[in-house]
């Protein structure tokens, strides 16, 4: 067991090519098999350490900040590629669950190797979502309140559904938000889950079957970017994607539009 532990390869990077079958990477290699020695002591914890540092500086572990503005097509295995990538193409896609929903104005992207990310730590019962087919959902529970939607990308990653501008279904959102307004109806993952009725009961469902139903849009959006919100990790990368005017985002996003 220690062996096979030992001679394992590490998680794929995101945006990066693997070392061969049987490839020894002395960094992370022997630093693993010191942690197996001490049961995940000290050395597991400098494993990754090392390991977080180069998630975040190696350029060959994270796609591009801004990926190139290329429309992806619905049939093209749409979500079978980097969480950033998706992230920035989803703005002006059209999600609707059960017939209620609206245009997708802001999301934000989660990688394998991100600290930030649910999936930093490996596979666990709360985010086995995370590592299973891309284009299906992941849904958790944010501090207990609200719940939040990701679509899954490749595995391990996922992007945040973070504002809609509310289209589909504007009576049963407003009744299920107690709010008339149409600018705060969507603004917020929190705010998206509970004006479509989205709970834990949808998490892994397929994003393209009903009741869920995304199109892409047809011609590229204007997009701005900005960093994430609510987080302490990773928190410079600015992986927060949004419609360029939209009001309907959960906030302004300070920088220029992607190629301006």
């Amino acid at each position: 067991m220690l062996y096979r532990q030992f001679t394992r390869i590490e998680n794929p990077r995101v945006g990066g090519s693997n070392p061969p079958p049987g490839t020894i990477q002395p960094q992370t290699d022997l630093l693993y098999f010191i942690a197996c020695l001490l049961d995940r002591g000290f050395a597991a914890g400098i494993l990754r350490l090392t390991e977080t540092t180069a998630s975040v500086t190696d350029p060959t572990v994270h796609p591009p900040l801004h990926p190139e503005p290329t429309l992806i097509a619905q049939d093209d295995s749409p979500f079978d590629r980097s969480a950033v990538e998706v992230a920035r193409h989803l703005i002006g896609a059209s999600l609707t669950f059960n017939g209620v929903g609206g245009i997708i104005v802001e999301t934000e992207a989660y990688e394998l190797e991100d600290p930030a990310s649910h999936s930093f730590r490996g596979p666990t019962d709360r985010n086995r979502s995370m590592f299973g087919p891309a284009g299906h959902v992941y849904v958790y529970r944010s501090y207990g309140i609200h719940w939040c939607l990701n679509i899954v990308c490749r595995p391990g990653s996922a992007v945040l559904i973070r504002a809609l501008e509310p289209r589909w279904g504007l009576e049963d959102m407003q009744e299920r938000r107690g709010s008339r307004g149409l600018r705060l109806l969507c603004a917020g993952p929190g705010r998206v889950c509970q004006a479509l009725a989205i709970s834990r009961a949808q998490d892994g469902l397929p994003l393209v079957e009903p009741p869920f139903d995304l199109t892409f849009p047809t011609g590229l959006a204007e997009v701005v970017v900005g960093t994430r919100i609510g987080i302490t990790k990773a928190a410079d990368l600015s992986w927060r994607f949004g419609l360029k005017g939209s009001p309907f985002v959960s906030r302004r996003f300070p920088g220029p539009a992607l190629g301006t």
